[in-house]
């Protein structure tokens, strides 16, 4: 078995969260501040709009510069994207706008003429392979889903380790996984990125991702309380956390290595969901050892042992 981190480490993790209790509360801030100050850019998924594939033939210089000057021209083509759809020389792009919300229907394909017309004209004839069209009520109840999706799951998670392991552990996993979803979400915000079914896709997975890695450190915890019933519990959750941490490392590692690849290399329609993947790998790391635990020591030391541990 490959160990990154040497047998015997002994690095005082629960002694830092302190700190790291601050670093965590000042991105949840900045998350809280941008909000009004950037505004939550909701992606055509949630606030509803109109999405064009268009394809040009070999011979057509096509690029997304062009393409987005002449949606700019266009009214009623708002917040317009334009991305490369599949290989460089096949000459495919998907065209995402929001449009006007008050017009449906036959006004939406109006618009889609209106956008091959000026394709036809400034860079060559497109062929439209695909249009779909989301309208604001779905785009509401797909964004409420997807809210309900994330409780349901914290819901589940919770009932699960209270179940697997005791309900003291619970609130720590939970406040791991929250802490993981809030700080992506809030640097999506910061940074002006927008939200759809591929970021809520990425939340999802992060939420399982961070859970798992708390698990393995908590069911170490377990095994320790049973063994040093005479050692501090702060001795003891280091102690797990120093022992897990090769494999925290190595799995951490591995997984930011595929989505690496993916971000690098799998194209502008994949990318969102692959940054939003790395941030949540590293905070969800980052949380499993320093959140999780010590939130698990708080509880301690405000309601009680664990299994009748001792503690100070």
């Amino acid at each position: 078995m490959i160990e990154l981190v040497k047998p015997g480490t002994n690095i005082d993790f629960i002694g830092k969260r302190g700190l790291c209790a601050l670093l965590s509360l000042g991105l949840l801030s900045a998350s809280l501040i941008a909000i009004p100050v950037r505004g939550v850019r909701l992606g055509i998924d949630f606030a509803g709009g109109t999405e064009i594939q268009v394809k040009f033939a070999p011979e057509v210089e096509a690029s997304e510069g062009p393409i987005r000057d002449v949606l700019g021209a266009i009214e009623g083509v708002d917040n317009a994207s334009v991305v490369r759809y599949g290989d460089l020389g096949e000459n495919e792009f998907l065209i995402r706008f929001k449009g006007d919300i008050n017009q449906v229907g036959e006004g939406s394909r109006d618009r889609v003429e209106l956008i091959k017309a000026g394709l036809a004209g400034a860079v060559g004839p497109p062929v439209v392979q695909r249009v779909e069209f989301v309208g604001p009520r779905v785009g509401k109840e797909l964004r409420n889903d997807g809210m309900l999706a994330l409780f349901w799951a914290s819901v589940v998670i919770l009932i699960y380790i209270a179940f697997r392991f005791s309900s003291r552990f619970a609130p720590g996993a939970i406040v791991a996984v929250l802490h993981d979803i809030s700080i992506t979400a809030g640097i999506f915000v910061i940074l002006g990125m927008e939200f759809d079914l591929r970021i809520l896709a990425a939340m999802l997975a992060i939420l399982g991702y961070s859970l798992n890695d708390t698990i393995i450190i908590y069911d170490r915890i377990r095994e320790n309380l049973a063994v040093h019933t005479k050692v501090d519990l702060p001795e003891v959750l280091n102690l797990s956390v120093n022992q897990t941490l090769s494999r925290t490392v190595l799995t951490s590692a591995t997984t930011l290595l595929a989505l690496g690849a993916l971000f690098f290399l799998g194209g502008e329609v994949i990318r969102p969901f692959a940054f939003a993947m790395i941030i949540g790998v590293l905070v969800g790391t980052y949380s499993s050892v320093y959140i999780a635990s010590p939130t698990l020591l708080l509880l301690e030391q405000r309601f009680g042992g664990v299994a009748g541990a001792s503690k100070k």
